[in-house]
């Protein structure tokens, strides 16, 4: 989503320093993705538990109002994917650690459990709205953006207040020093990121009347603000800033380059967004983590495992029905009709392309002859969203470091595929592409063997083989 490229780009006329400074600074929010993959699930108490209690005290009755706020603060939490960032590899949930790493340094998440020395325990509800929404700390400073105060402007006060009984009732205290970002000065200094602040952050929300009987409008409210969809899934601007924060502009969820994955165009284009996926294709992929169009990958794989699988049908659903009312960016596109040319050639072996038979000796087995693969285990490459989609990264990171479903409740076999890094060179890869985005009725740019030799370094892949 963010390229480095962007931080040389002009702020404009207004204070090229400080913007330039802010640029930089905020580049760490997507760096990294906000669903490490390295995460592994967080042990909190599942939603709907009978009680949830804090070290050394005793578990209120589950129709004690207090006890329902931190049922609510826990399922608003697993919506948010708060786990992801602020639990580190193999930490304690929610102690913080996670590194972020930037061009110009490392930030780490911090300890947001209840502890009063190095967590949030000393924090009133004020001073968590204002972290939460407004993107200011307890000690004035800015936060980097990393944390997306951007989409959780959004969120209500009323939310806001379940969210903070969740982490002072509902979340085990860690004594866990936060660790002080790795970047130098000058480019440490926070008033930069003040200054981006004012100029990009919207008007946090008053506390208006909730529209939730309305699926559209929560589906809306969810993707806007605590699912932060858009931290990913929109690109970025010259400031590196989210192009669009609402569905206002057809930028907004259009898809935007994060750690070398693309997160996908989630608009109603039919090639290469959610215009041929059905609402029961969504709500499937967001609690399974497939569907017969797709299966999970890249930040998305934890953002199901940690986050989306945990959501009731109804919120699923909400997702499903606002998304869908997403206008095209292209709507003069034409949706794409699948063609047997290439998997009879491939079944009589008449095509003896580079791209043919690398396919043939690498990838038949899975996805087959015929481009689709198997239902809901081995992803379509025929028609596929996300083969089609003209930035080709996710593909190139894809083959050369391989991928594995996420473990859900409902679909526990985590399906995995191997990375090629080391047994094919940067042209095998680009002709297989080339290939895979020109056949079964596809119909993407060819790939170049300098794309791939870029994510291949970008990702810290093994060296192609020599031959």
């Amino acid at each position: 989503m963010i390229r480095k490229t962007m931080m040389k780009r002009s702020a404009g006329a207004l204070t090229l320093g400080a913007l330039a400074f802010a640029a930089a600074a905020v580049w760490a929010q997507n760096a990294t993705p906000p669903a490490s993959p390295s995460v592994s699930p967080v042990p909190t108490p599942s939603v709907g538990a009978s009680a949830v209690t804090t070290a050394g005290t005793q578990a209120p009755a589950a129709n004690d109002p207090q006890a329902q706020l931190v049922r609510q603060g826990e399922y608003l939490a697993r919506a948010a994917d708060c786990a992801a960032c602020h639990t580190a590899p193999k930490g304690k949930p929610f102690a913080g650690g996670l590194p972020i790493a930037s061009p110009i340094g490392t930030i780490y998440s911090t300890n947001i459990t209840p502890d009063k020395d190095t967590g949030i325990g000393n924090y009133s509800l004020e001073d968590f709205d204002k972290a939460v929404r407004h993107g200011v700390a307890k000690n004035g400073d800015t936060l980097y953006p990393a944390m997306p105060y951007t989409s959780y402007a959004k969120v209500r006060p009323a939310d806001v207040k379940a969210l903070y009984a969740y982490f002072m009732s509902g979340v085990q205290p860690v004594a866990q020093a936060n660790k002080a970002a790795d970047i130098p000065w000058p480019m440490s200094m926070r008033w930069p990121l003040s200054i981006w602040r004012k100029m990009f952050a919207p008007a946090v929300v008053a506390d208006a009347a909730s529209t939730d009987n309305d699926p559209i409008s929560r589906g809306r409210y969810l993707v806007e603000g605590l699912g932060h969809c858009s931290a990913c899934h929109t690109p970025r601007g010259f400031a590196l800033q989210e192009k669009a924060l609402t569905d206002d502009s057809t930028a907004f969820l259009s898809g935007g380059v994060v750690d070398n994955f693309l997160a996908k165009n989630l608009r109603g284009d039919v090639t290469d967004g959610l215009g041929n996926w059905s609402e029961g294709d969504i709500t499937a992929f967001l609690k399974g983590g497939r569907n017969d169009h797709s299966a999970a990958f890249g930040g998305m794989t934890d953002v199901v495992q940690h986050s989306t699988q945990y959501m009731n049908d109804d919120d699923l659903t909400a997702i499903a029905k606002y998304l869908k009312t997403l206008k095209p960016v292209d709507p003069n596109a034409k949706a794409l009709a699948y063609d047997d040319t290439v998997a009879k050639a491939l079944r009589t072996g008449t095509d003896k392309s580079n791209g043919a038979l690398t396919f043939l000796d690498n990838c038949a087995a899975c996805h087959r002859s015929t481009g689709k693969g198997y239902t809901q285990t081995f992803p379509t490459l025929a028609l596929s969203s996300t083969v089609n989609s003209a930035d080709p990264t996710s593909l190139i990171h894809i083959v050369l470091r391989g991928g594995q479903m996420p473990w859900t409740k409902s679909a526990p076999t985590q399906y995995a595929m191997p990375g090629f890094d080391d047994r094919l060179t940067d042209q095998d890869v680009a002709d297989v592409l080339t290939f895979v985005r020109s056949s079964w009725g596809n119909k993407a740019p060819a790939v170049t063997a300098a794309q791939v030799a870029k994510v291949r370094k970008d990702v810290g892949a093994a060296a192609q083989p020599q031959r």
